[in-house]
């Protein structure tokens, strides 16, 4: 999308403890196909940042359709492989929250 602007996303989340290595593990060999996916649903500059058991997750959308992209995301296999590991390794970031584990953030401010 030439000239329109990316659409933010903050998200959420805790790490098992005793799973918190396993995960950083897995993101420091992400697979190519789950990288690929995500690019192909209009995902750039997706960061994981962490402290402690704490991750936050940024990344900017810049397809025209982010519900239909998200639904192809969630139908790939190789990516359903990887949710299948990663997801035991997170708990949602507040307690008692119904989300399987990244909760959405609501953006405060912005910066150019």
């Amino acid at each position: 999308m030439t000239g329109v602007a990316p659409v933010r996303y903050g998200m959420a989340a805790r790490l098992r403890p005793e799973l918190r290595e396993e995960y950083l593990a897995l993101h420091r060999d992400v697979w190519p196909q789950v990288e690929a996916t995500i690019t192909a649903c209009g995902i750039r500059n997706f960061t994981i940042f962490v402290l402690g058991d704490v991750i936050f997750g940024y990344f900017e959308y810049v397809g025209e359709d982010y519900e239909a992209d998200q639904a192809r995301m969630a139908e790939d296999e190789a990516t359903q492989r990887w949710w299948a590991r990663t997801g035991p390794c997170q708990l949602p970031f507040t307690d008692g929250s119904d989300a399987p584990n990244w909760e959405m953030l609501e953006e405060a401010w912005h910066l150019d």
